[in-house]
């Protein structure tokens, strides 16, 4: 009788598995109808949507979002939350634009920068995993916190570098395979991290602690520690994208990533990345990436004024929840 059960239990799970999997080809599939939908209806309504100029505006203003995105998708699996990845990619982009300014070694600079960002994400990891503190509250403090000392560091302006490596340029502006670098790079931590999430334990313990946290505690799982990993990712993410965007634009302002937070938690969503954590995916948050940008785009092209983007990502971020919602009411 219990090989019985056994078994009936090992059959239901992989029942499970498939409906998942099923679930995650069919809003895959859907992201993909839709970008190509939108794609066909914005080449019909403007010449200038399929050029060269701007399908590569489009690629490299994705990629910074990408690089949240990923971050922000591993954080969101272990059903937490992070809303300090814009302020941190702005602080990462002004401390390094600031050393290169006094004279410091480029790459010097830009590894300083990388590091000073990503020990954010430790505090931020320490506070929310060791500590238990709302993960809401700590990343909008320190989101007010590494914005404000960008700030600080500026005095509100922006600060131009020159001079700096062809090589450093070609990070943010340059080309490989075709594409934009920014975007190949993205696409290259995009493949790593799916790779990692679907099969690396490091990473698919993010899943188990999303699931059920209880549940990770009783199998032996360090939590906070997996917690912590997670927010050093996203901040580490975040950082590389402060990074690129300094070489993109060869400028340093505290206005980096700013409401970037807000797209890349929509994108997640869009993507199926769930709130209340243990479910998500890298493709489907790179899908929603595009879509967003994709909108933002059209609302340019089609010469709509730029203020109507945060209400455009609000609405979408609103109504994908809604959908979700009543998704998920509805298997239950």
């Amino acid at each position: 009788m219990q090989k019985i059960a056994e078994k009936k239990q090992n059959v239901e799970k992989t029942v499970d598995n498939r409906k998942i999997k099923l679930s995650k080809f069919k809003r895959e599939f859907f992201l993909v109808l839709t970008i190509i939908i939108v794609g066909v209806i914005l080449s019909l309504l403007t010449p200038y949507f399929l050029t060269k100029g701007n399908l590569s505006a489009l690629l490299i203003g994705l990629s910074a979002e990408g690089f949240v995105a990923i971050g922000i998708v591993m954080v969101m699996i272990t059903g937490e939350i992070d809303l300090s990845v814009g302020g941190i990619m702005a602080l990462s982009s002004v401390v390094a634009g600031s050393l290169i300014l006094s004279g410091k070694n480029v790459w010097v600079s830009v590894l300083l920068g990388f590091i000073l960002g990503s020990i954010m994400g430790v505090i931020n990891g320490w506070l929310i995993g060791y500590r238990k503190i709302n993960s809401f509250i700590i990343t909008l403090a320190m989101m007010g916190m590494t914005r404000g000392v960008a700030y600080i560091l500026t005095q509100g302006s922006p600060l131009a570098i020159g001079g700096v490596p062809q090589s450093f340029e070609s990070l943010g502006g340059g080309n490989l395979f075709g594409l934009p670098t920014f975007t190949v790079v993205f696409i290259l931590l995009a493949s790593i991290s799916g790779f990692g999430l679907k099969k690396i334990k490091a990473f698919r313990e993010f899943y188990f602690v999303g699931s059920s946290e209880n549940s990770a505690k009783l199998t032996g799982l360090d939590v906070p520690k997996i917690k912590m990993r997670a927010f050093v990712l996203s901040a580490s993410l975040a950082s590389l994208a402060g990074i690129f965007t300094l070489s993109r634009f060869l400028v340093a302002t505290p206005n980096t990533g700013n409401g970037i937070e807000l797209r890349a938690i929509a994108a997640a969503v869009i993507g199926g990345t769930s709130f209340t954590g243990g479910e998500g995916s890298i493709l489907g948050a790179a899908l929603g990436v595009l879509i967003v940008n994709l909108l933002n785009n059209a609302l340019i092209l089609l010469n709509i004024s730029v203020y109507w983007q945060n209400f455009v990502n609000g609405l979408l971020l609103l109504s994908v929840v809604l959908i979700d919602n009543l998704t998920q009411k509805k298997s239950d």
